[in-house]
This record gives structure tokens, C-alpha cells and sequence, in this order.
């Protein structure tokens, strides 16, 4: 047999304005009710639970010690509703309920999270989806329009896409300070080749080497720049990581930046793409727009 709840949320509603209010006046007055039938409404509460909740001491209400438990667990429930009663009423205005960002992996995120913090209290219950992309995994994010808003390399913007841009990374080739190249002269692209690359694993359904220098014959695929960044500590291989991650192990002493003779660097542009702008929702747009003012745009 289904459960039956002996209370209601107005029952619990009342009884949080007479603790937060100090009395059954003054939530009364707060409320425009009368102290009568806030008086009923949580004597019969109490009646209901068997509990007794609150205690009359002078002219102020006190809670008992499960009262006080109530309460607490109360606030989330009536919480809950306010929150589930406002997620319905955004999407019958259009606002999702899910927004989904697909962000290249060599982006900087702490732009992305600070963008997500400011965006939080105004977000109206929808829930964020971040989905980690690389190379032409990025560009299938766009073209099938998988995602609300991208964040992709300029390599990876499909024909008929425009992007607003939003900063640069730039790729450093490093070793371990224990590797064989870490202090060796400057080397040049095809000896280079010779060597153990550590490289990301593109994230799309039918991957194509269209980026990146990818000419070592012998290649370790990972799925991130920390797994890259464990095994280059272990001595193991080079890679070409973000200046983000790359700097500060250098400074720590774990990395050291290998010396080429070519291209000693890349700089990758970024942009903000929307797949399916005529059809972005106002909870997307005002994400995006968070994320242009974290970089000084619009």
C-alpha cells in the first residue's frame, strides 16, 4: 500500500516562520494568518507525528530537540519543492533544464569555473554538463551540434562556424629534468621523431590526425594532460603541454622545456562556438556571456 505523508509542506512552512520569526505573533503577522490558526496548525502537526516539536517558554516558541532535527530536514524539503516548482515554471518559459558545454582540453578552465561560479546563482536549477574534447573530437561537438556551447582550437572550428575568440594556449615540448633530452643541445623535428611522444587521445568517433605534431614513430595515447604529465615525471617520453600545466612543473623542477631548433613553441587560438545559435536558450545565453565578460569580452 502507498506511503500516505501525515503532514504538509504548509504545516512545515508555518512552523519554520514561528522559529524564524520568534513567536506565533509576530509569524502571524508576517504571514497576514491568524495566531489562532497558526497555533492549530502546528499543535496538529505535532499531533500527527506524535513529536512534540516546539515549547512556549514566556512569549517565545522554543525548539525541543527533535524539533530541531525536524526542522533542519523540513527546510530541505519545502527547499526542494520551491526549487522543483521553479524548474518547471523555466521550462515552460524555455529555460533547459540541462545546458552542455564541450570544452577542448587545452583550454584553461579556471576561466571556465570562474564563469560557472557567477553563473550559478542565476542559473535557475539547470544543471551543467562540462564534456572534455579534443582535436576533432571538438569538431564533431560543433558540426552535430552535441553541445549548447563549445570551446575549441581554431583547428578544430568546422566550415560555416564562427567563434568569438577568447584567449590563446600555448603548447610547450617538455621532458622530465631526468630525461635523456632535458639537457641535451637544441635538436631539431626529425630527431626529435625518434623519441617516445606522449599524446591525448582524440575524443571523436572517427578520429583524424589533422593536428598536432604527431611525427614520432613511437606514440603512448592517454586520455588527459595529467595521465601525460604522470608518465613524462617517470622519466618516460615528451609531450607538447599546455603552458598552463607545463610552467608550473617547470618552476617546481619536475619538467624541463625541450630546446628545438624549430618551432620551439605553438600557440593555439580558442573561441567560444554555438552549434545551433538560432535555436540557444536563454539559460546557454547567459552562460555565454559570463564566459565572454571572464575574458573581457562583451
Amino acid at each position: 500500500m502507498p506511503y500516505r505523508p501525515k503532514s504538509t509542506l504548509e504545516q512545515w512552512r508555518i512552523l519554520q516562520a514561528v522559529v524564524d520569526a520568534g513567536g506565533y505573533a509576530q509569524a502571524a503577522e508576517k504571514l497576514n494568518k491568524s495566531q489562532s490558526s497558526l497555533n492549530h496548525a502546528v499543535s496538529k502537526l505535532q499531533n500527527q507525528l506524535g513529536v512534540e516539536l516546539l515549547e512556549v517558554i514566556g512569549r517565545k516558541a522554543h525548539l525541543t530537540p527533535a524539533g530541531e532535527v525536524m526542522l533542519r530536514r523540513s527546510r530541505v524539503l519545502t527547499q526542494q519543492i520551491e526549487d522543483l516548482e521553479l524548474l518547471a515554471a523555466n521550462i515552460d518559459m524555455g529555460w533547459e533544464p540541462e545546458i552542455r558545454i564541450a570544452v577542448e582540453i587545452i583550454y584553461p578552465k579556471q576561466h571556465l569555473y570562474k564563469a560557472l561560479a557567477e553563473f550559478h546563482p542565476i542559473s535557475r536549477g539547470s544543471r551543467v554538463q562540462i564534456i572534455e574534447t579534443v582535436i576533432t573530437g571538438t569538431a564533431e561537438m560543433i558540426e552535430h551540434a552535441k553541445a549548447d556551447l563549445v570551446i575549441a582550437a581554431a583547428g578544430a572550428i568546422p566550415k560555416g562556424h564562427l567563434g568569438e575568440p577568447l584567449c590563446v594556449t600555448t603548447l610547450l615540448p617538455v621532458v622530465a629534468a631526468c630525461h635523456p633530452l632535458a639537457n641535451s643541445a637544441p635538436i631539431d623535428s626529425h630527431e626529435l621523431s625518434q623519441f617516445l611522444q606522449i599524446v591525448i587521445r582524440d575524443t571523436a568517433q572517427n578520429p583524424q590526425e589533422r593536428g598536432g605534431w604527431l611525427k614520432a614513430e613511437q606514440r603512448w595515447t592517454v586520455s588527459n594532460f595529467h595521465e601525460a604529465l604522470a608518465i613524462l615525471q617517470s622519466g618516460q617520453g615528451f609531450c607538447w603541454m599546455p603552458d598552463f600545466l607545463a610552467v608550473p612543473a617547470i618552476e617546481r623542477g619536475e619538467l624541463k622545456r625541450l630546446p628545438l631548433l624549430q618551432s620551439s613553441e605553438r600557440q593555439v587560438p580558442l573561441s567560444l562556438i554555438m552549434p545551433k545559435e538560432d535555436k540557444l536558450g536563454p539559460g546557454s545565453r547567459a552562460l555565454m556571456q559570463k564566459i565572454l565578460a571572464v575574458h573581457g569580452k562583451g
